[in-house]
């Protein structure tokens, strides 16, 4: 029976250690993809690892007429034709709220009739303020069930958005609102949430050589009418979301693990599961290898002390599963707090996570924003549910290192969603009992 069969899986009990090396970042995956299909000359992307979600936006980008080619690691994506025939196009988001987000602006920008469909918990996870920032400046948007139809011409013009919500929006707005006639000025109401993830944006934007005039707000000017101009050959670099659960295997582990194929000076937020493995208590050591198209580090984390935890999950939602699971390892109390955006994820984050405790002998309370976790040092096993939330299941394995006894894993084949290699990664690890 293969991993995307699966009704179950057996995790045994015991520290792990060894090496991995994560996918491609599925944040700038994204993000590449879009540029290089709207650009002006065919781009080769290359990246460790396709996701679900990532085929998803290709797909999408694929039915909005760009060329894509997949050949081992590399897609190659020929630009789509702006001018080409305005039949409805279907794109298939799936379950990934990154591919509506980021493309939704775009179907207006191209002046596109699309219908989004939408799976999982997609169709219930918020588009507000988004959808009537975009129907102010010309867009037509109707759901019905698991369906999102639009149309019409996207202006410029003046777009203001709320920071609280989601860092997709803005990510979705910087990349379609260039393509307009006209210029545009978006501005953040109140604070940034996930700011790390704009930042990724301007990056990439400006590796395509997008012009956006930023000023204290934030607020961005952005001149319309321009192309996206990408270098013929992008790697996206590994994927820090992924490598947490590694990293955290290995703060939990005497002979500890290393990650190989991540940036430290990456602008994705959850880099900072370095400084929050830190303290933690963990050792944490950092090594630069050359490696075609760049340097890349590895990151070797082992077990030193285990030191309660208090995080403010602002800015690094993603992290907050496998940091719970984590602290569970800890004697005494830890908390996390601002993560009420969890509940709104591929499962309510919040409410799994402490399930997934509590079902492997764990002790935490949960609060309408965070949670507390009182640690014992150790875990039981049992049987836990994955929720058909891919970070929840990969937390899971984590949490086995942890365990005395076997972890039945219910629902493990969702971790396609981001990291479709985790359980071959996860095996190739050496596995010890204390």
């Amino acid at each position: 029976m293969n991993n995307s069969e699966q009704v179950s899986r057996i995790l045994l009990p015991g520290e792990r250690s060894g090496s991995v090396r994560v996918p491609a970042s599925k944040s700038a995956a994204h993000r590449v993809l879009i540029c290089a299909a709207l650009g002006r000359r065919p781009v080769t992307v290359e990246l460790d690892g396709l996701s679900q979600d990532i085929l998803a936006t290709a797909e999408c980008l694929h039915a909005l007429g760009a060329g894509i080619e997949q050949s081992g690691r590399e897609l190659r994506i020929q630009p789509l034709d702006r001018a080409a025939d305005q039949r409805e196009s279907v794109l298939h988001a799936g379950e990934s709220g990154s591919t509506l987000r980021f493309l939704l602006p775009l179907a207006g920008a191209l002046g596109r009739k699309a219908v989004f469909e939408m799976e999982g918990r997609l169709s219930h996870r918020p588009l507000a303020p988004l959808d009537a920032v975009l129907r102010e400046h010309g867009m037509h948007i109707e759901q019905d069930g698991d369906r999102l139809f639009c149309s019409g011409q996207l202006r410029g013009g003046d777009y203001a958005l709320t920071g609280n919500v989601s860092s997709q929006y803005f990510t979705g707005l910087l990349m379609a609102l260039p393509l307009l006639e006209d210029s545009s000025t978006l501005s953040v109401r109140g604070r940034l949430e996930s700011a790390d993830y704009v930042r990724m944006t301007e990056r990439i934007l400006e590796l395509s050589g997008i012009v956006l005039e930023k000023q204290p707000g934030p607020v961005w000017n952005i001149p319309g009418r321009q192309r996206s101009q990408l270098p013929e050959r992008v790697r996206v670099e590994g994927d820090w979301s992924s490598a947490a659960f590694f990293l955290c295997m290995g703060a939990l582990s005497d002979a500890g693990v290393r990650v190989d194929g991540l940036r430290c000076d990456s602008a994705h937020g959850d880099r900072a599961i370095l400084d929050l493995l830190r303290s933690f208590g963990a050792e944490v050591i950092i090594r630069r290898e050359a490696e075609s198209g760049g340097e890349a580090d590895s990151v070797i984390v082992r077990r030193a002390e285990c030191r309660p935890l208090q995080f403010d999950a602002t800015g690094i939602p993603d992290l907050v599963p496998v940091l719970a699971v984590l602290c569970c390892a800890a004697k005494g109390s830890s908390e996390i707090t601002n993560a009420a955006r969890l509940r709104l994820k591929e499962s309510d984050r919040l409410q799994t996570t402490a399930e997934l405790i509590r079902s492997l002998g764990g002790s935490v309370l949960e609060h309408a924003d965070g949670l507390t976790i009182i640690g014992t040092g150790k875990l039981a096993g049992g049987t836990a549910d994955a929720h058909n939330d891919h970070r929840i299941a990969m937390s899971a394995a984590v949490a086995a290192c942890l365990c005395s006894g076997p972890v039945e894993l219910a629902d493990p084949a969702c971790v396609r969603k981001s990291y479709p290699a985790f359980w071959t990664d996860y095996e190739s690890l050496e596995r010890r009992t204390r």
